[in-house]
């Protein structure tokens, strides 16, 4: 009985299916092979069919079976399905360990059940393509023109031997579907939020018929051939579409001036302008349609770089005069930190190398944390005081700094050419600890580390701790995690946490205070320095982790934000002191809302982070200017900006006082993008 069962490729035992099986597969093939081995084996008497007719009319029965529908069911032999199931095996052992790597290193906030189309279509979108539900898949609009057709699209995985062509007439049950979409913003915010909206199928629509109802759906050109837009399936049928969305008209709002920042690596590490001639041919481009000037960093690494109060401006003062042949305006950052190693960062800028010599004798010149790691992206603000900067403090460093470019620019200050000076005030110029270095491990959305562990810091701490006089407060938190902790997985911050204990309050207050304080004194320095000129500081918006009681990532960063405190009025205090703006930066003014960032995981609200900073300065009388984190090309994203930039129901008609574009580079200059940025331009000043 083996022996004939084998011939049939079939075993004694039942096929107890495979153990992996693609998502959506059941075991209706396994218990349908199995019905079909046993009525083949079987014979009318019960007994088994030994001729060698009906063996041959089973094996024909066995290899070709008639579906319910008419259609005909290929049945597999046991070896096919071993091998079958190994190489599923295979491939999941293969994409298991491909998504935990990016799940780890390349923060790729992916499902649990992740595939390779989840894969292939995370990076899609981070390149800035378009991926439907369905797999459909094109450029933004802002990069290359569309495939010509309305339905003519690219499946996100699907090799050219798997094209099947589309059914001439599709079910009565498919009749009127369209997508649903009144554009890329309410399809990503729909992917972000969780909500279900039914997804369209390559079969739903006839390439044809598709062709035919974008013709008759035609108003304007951004409508023509959308993958975005249904069709009918029936050529006599027209779908109800939802109305196109219509767009803010910005015409006769206040003008917002528009700077763009230059490249990173525009100045060498030898303090001469790279290409002159090409920048020259990019500015012309610029203000050709009406950009204002632009902003550029002025590196502390590069001007006082092998010895103190040593100044090389060479570079700079090149830049500077083709900025002013141009009649363009000039914001400059006093950048006095380290470049590289952060998003965007396209060169490496170090600090000086004499300050990297005494932090080799001397560490704690740096932030440190509580593993003892030091971050040297900029100086720790426990040596503002301090004279271990051959001879001088920090600040005197900084002021000496900023002073020397008032002198060796006057006739530019004089002019009115540079408009603004940025104050770098930490790590990537912003006002915060670095408290969520990548290189030391920390991945979105973790808390991030207290650094307040340099001999300097853990001196004021401990004054503050006797002062109070609970000297055994000298120390920072024991069980607040490490940086890509979440909050519920540490005593410190997790609900009813000893954040909110006595200890808890008394440290972050002085954590806090600390930053607020070193923003005091060196924006001091700079408005004697830069007097008459506006000032002002940069804020990023640290926005996850915003839902919790505790607002984990904030108090690390130095903002005590908890449920129960306001953590931006003692900043925006210190900003109306000095008469500085402030240059907010949150994530909701990168672009697009990435449908592969989960920003519910990490309980983050952007918008409510926003909407509370901008307040608090405009309640204040600080101006506000703002800049995008990430790059912008397409038309949703500048809408965003647009709308950020002039609120249109804030009752007191507060809008942004400048925004710089992020940043100059080669793909911002290609036709396509040029032209929605010149659109934006226009918008920004009120004239479209």
């Amino acid at each position: 009985m083996a022996t004939e069962m084998q011939k049939y490729g079939m075993s004694e035992e039942d096929d107890d299916g495979m153990d992996v099986k693609e998502e959506g597969d059941g075991d209706d093939d396994d218990d349908e092979d199995k019905s079909i081995a046993n009525s083949v084996l079987v014979g009318g008497d019960g007994g088994l069919a030994t001729s060698s007719n009906n063996q041959f009319q089973h094996q024909q029965q066995f290899q070709e079976q008639l579906t319910p529908q008419g259609s005909t069911r290929r049945c597999r032999p046991l070896e096919e399905k071993e091998r079958t199931k190994l190489r599923e095996r295979q491939r999941r052992a293969i994409t298991a360990k491909i998504l935990a790597g990016l799940r780890r290193h390349g923060n790729y906030n992916l499902r649990v059940r992740a595939d390779i189309n989840d894969v292939i279509a995370a990076l899609a979108r981070e390149a800035g393509w378009v991926v439907l539900p369905d797999g459909t898949t094109f450029p933004s609009r802002s990069q290359v023109p569309r495939p010509a057709g309305g339905t003519t699209s690219t499946p996100a995985v699907a090799p050219s031997s798997s094209h099947m062509p589309l059914p001439q007439t599709p079910p009565a049950s498919l009749q009127g579907i369209s997508s649903g979409y009144q554009n890329m913003v309410e399809y990503n915010a729909c992917q972000m939020k969780g909500v279900f909206v039914p997804s369209s199928s390559p079969y739903d629509i006839p390439t044809n018929v598709g062709a035919h109802t974008s013709a008759m759906m035609e108003e304007e050109g951004d409508t023509q051939n959308d993958p975005l837009i249904g069709g009918s399936v029936d050529n006599r049928q027209v779908v109800d579409m939802p109305p196109k969305l219509q767009e803010r008209d910005f015409a006769g709002t206040p003008r917002v001036p528009v700077y763009v920042m230059l490249p990173l690596g525009v100045i060498s590490m030898k303090c001469e302008l790279v290409d002159p001639d090409s920048l020259l041919k990019q500015l012309r481009v610029l203000k050709s349609i009406n950009v204002d000037g632009v902003m550029v960093d002025c590196w502390w690494g590069i001007v006082e770089a092998h010895i103190p109060q040593e100044y090389n401006w060479s570079g700079y003062k090149r830049l500077f005069q083709i900025v002013r042949e141009l009649k363009l305006k000039l914001q400059v950052v006093m950048s006095f930190h380290e470049c590289g190693g952060n998003v965007g960062d396209d060169v490496c800028i170090p600090l000086p190398h004499w300050v990297a010599e005494i932090g080799r004798s001397n560490p704690d010149i740096f932030f440190t944390d509580r593993a003892g790691r030091r971050n040297p992206e900029c100086l720790s603000w426990g040596i503002d005081k301090e004279r271990v900067l051959r001879g001088r403090t920090a600040v005197e460093v900084y002021f000496d700094y900023m002073r020397s470019f008032r002198v060796e620019f006057d006739e530019f200050f004089e002019d009115g050419i540079i408009s603004m000076i940025e104050i770098g005030l930490g790590p990537c110029g912003e006002l915060r600890y670095p408290s969520n270095p990548v290189k030391h491990g920390w991945r979105y959305p973790g808390v991030g580390e207290f650094q307040c562990y340099d001999q300097y810091l853990l001196k004021s701490l401990r004054k503050a701790a006797e002062t109070r006089g609970h000297s055994f407060w000298a120390r920072g938190p024991d069980n607040a995690g490490s940086y890509s902790s979440r909050p519920n997985e540490t005593g410190f911050f997790c609900d009813g946490g000893d954040y909110d204990g006595y200890y808890g309050r008394f440290f972050l207050n002085w954590y806090s205070q600390f930053l607020v304080s070193h923003g005091d004194r060196v924006l001091s320095l700079a408005k004697l320095a830069f007097e008459g000129t506006c000032i002002a500081a940069k804020l990023s918006g640290i926005y996850w982790w915003y839902k919790t009681a505790s607002h984990a990532a904030e108090l690390t960063a130095g903002f005590y934000n908890s449920c129960n405190r306001d953590g931006y009025a003692a900043t925006m205090a210190m900003l109306n002191k000095h008469g500085a703006a402030l240059n907010f930066v949150n994530a909701e003014f990168g672009g697009p809302l990435d449908p592969s960032v989960d920003f519910s995981e990490a309980l983050s609200d952007p918008d409510g982070l926003a909407w509370q900073v901008l307040n608090a300065a405009w309640d204040a009388c600080i101006p506000v200017a703002s800049e995008n984190s990430l790059l912008c090309l397409h038309k949703e994203s500048y809408n965003q900006l647009l709308e950020k930039a002039k609120p249109l129901n804030d009752p007191d008609g507060r809008h942004f006082s400048a925004f710089t574009y992020l940043r100059l580079c080669p793909l911002l200059m290609e036709r396509q993008n040029f032209v929605e940025f010149e659109r934006f331009v226009k918008r920004m000043h009120g004239n479209h």
